[in-house]
């Protein structure tokens, strides 16, 4: 069941063990979608880094999974994509869609960011997101931003006070269409995957348990 307010989230259980253990969004990942292409359930996942691990306020420490002591074990979401080619995958954390495949191409052209965890590498990208509310953020950076408004919202964004902007929306969704316009690089988790003029993407909600 997705987190309701006012209610516990999760639950602190003493590890298992040989947990198996990812260092960043692209391990996580990986992991699902192998254990997809097997047909075989999730395991519950230690977190030793990414933003998903830095969204749940984990500290990276791999001898927490092997102490003998409870710790937060948390169901969160993944959300699946499809592109026009028809091509289909997940991701966990985030996707991003922008002219420049480089990670650091904020300077020009409309930008996408579909925001599953709070955080994406030293940007806030999505400070009011939780990973386990059935919706994702869909954050837009309007084409029409100018060189400053890009550079003065690019200073904003590591304390998440970018927003309110009248050219940067932030609406939440639990399945949304995403028309961009024209063939844009996208990236899952963090990794490039493809181009695409149109996504479909929909929440899998309570999809897999991570403990951090």
């Amino acid at each position: 069941m997705t987190i309701r307010k006012g209610q516990e989230w999760g639950s602190l259980v003493v590890p298992g063990p040989g947990m198996q253990t990812v260092s960043s969004d692209a391990e996580l990942r990986e992991l699902v979608l192998t254990c997809r292409a097997a047909g075989q359930p999730f395991p519950v996942v230690g977190l030793l880094g990414g933003d998903m691990m830095r969204t749940l306020g984990g500290t990276g420490a791999a001898d927490r999974f092997t102490g003998g002591e409870p710790i937060p074990h948390v169901p969160i979401d993944i959300v699946a994509v499809s592109a026009d080619d028809a091509r289909h995958s997940v991701f966990v954390s985030h996707l991003v869609a922008r002219p420049s495949a480089i990670r650091g191409g904020w300077w020009r052209g409309r930008i996408t960011a579909a925001m599953n965890a709070q955080f994406l590498g030293r940007w806030d990208v999505s400070p009011r997101g939780h990973p386990n509310d059935g919706k994702i953020d869909l954050v837009t950076a309007d084409e029409s931003l100018g060189l400053q408004q890009r550079w003065l919202a690019a200073r904003r964004l590591p304390l998440g006070t970018h927003v309110p902007h009248p050219q940067i929306t932030v609406k939440q969704h639990a399945s949304v269409t995403v028309a961009l316009g024209r063939s844009t690089p996208i990236r899952l988790d963090g990794q490039l995957w493809g181009r695409a003029r149109t996504l479909q993407l929909t929440v899998e909600a309570d999809a897999i348990v991570v403990c951090v």
